[in-house]
């Protein structure tokens, strides 16, 4: 059995990864963490995510239940889970982290990490999204310079990093396939006079709605077409399948960073 801690188990993600680790054959949710002060610390965490009464209490400190797990699946803010890192390094767990938002600074610090436990750190867990990478990256080899890229990304109005690290992903990989350099052609949004659209922009714009769960489309455009290709989330059972198989993959891998590329082999 493969020994699982969630974080951020009261959060939309974490009480839906609870219930799945639970109801998994071949894992064990053995540590559930919350954030200090919460209302349900010391509550039933297989209750709480609606599975039933497993004996595990909701912890407010990772470091008093990082011994009893093997792995650790993270979705919480930044620097929680910076904080967390440093904990499951120093006892040499397995994490899966996907948590949007992060700095440079804070992103370097897991590949600094890595070199230590293996860590699958990935902005969207989905198996359709990540194909999407893969297809955007092969679009933008074929079409080249002359299309132009822009990219729209909608998200609930809980949603509190924008763009989504999803869209910056998907601009990275554009980037990357078109040689350019993402942090000197991304443009996020336009307003005023700001002249005539630069050939190679990438733009990125996002929107914050309701109860959306996650929608992104890229457009390649030209004089007379454009392609357009979308990814829709219609519930939050696809990123949580692929955080469980993200840590099915990394409990066994070397030290080392993944993304769910790797976990996918696409």
């Amino acid at each position: 059995m493969i020994k699982v801690i969630v974080s951020g188990v009261c959060g939309r993600m974490g009480e839906m990864i609870a219930k799945l680790v639970c109801e998994q054959t071949d894992m064990e949710l053995v540590g559930a963490v919350e954030r200090q002060g919460h209302v349900s610390i010391g509550v039933d965490a297989g209750e709480k995510a609606g599975y039933r009464k497993i004996g595990v209490p909701i912890s407010e400190r990772l470091d008093e239940i990082i011994g009893s797990g093997e792995v650790m699946i993270e979705f919480t803010n930044p620097e929680t889970t910076i904080d967390h890192l440093e904990i499951a390094a120093l006892n040499h767990k397995a994490i899966v982290i996907g948590t949007t938002g992060l700095n440079e600074t804070q992103v370097a610090r897991i590949k600094e990490l890595s070199a230590a436990i293996p860590i699958v750190f990935a902005p969207n867990m989905s198996i359709g999204v990540n194909l999407l990478f893969k297809l955007v990256g092969e679009v933008a080899r074929v079409l080249g310079d002359d299309y132009e890229v822009e990219i729209i990304e909608a998200h609930h109005h809980h949603k509190k990093d924008a763009p989504s690290g999803t869209a910056l992903k998907l601009g990275k990989v554009i980037a990357d396939n078109l040689n350019r350099d993402f942090e000197q052609v991304a443009v996020y949004g336009r307003q005023g006079q700001i002249g005539e659209r630069k050939k190679d922009e990438i733009g990125i714009f996002a929107v914050r709605m309701g109860d959306v769960v996650g929608e992104h489309t890229v457009i390649f455009g030209s004089e007379g077409e454009r392609i357009e290709l979308t990814h829709r989330a219609h519930s939050r059972l696809t990123f949580v399948s692929g955080a469980i198989k993200a840590a099915r993959f990394v409990v066994k891998a070397v030290p080392g960073l993944y993304d769910m590329q790797d976990v996918l082999k696409i």
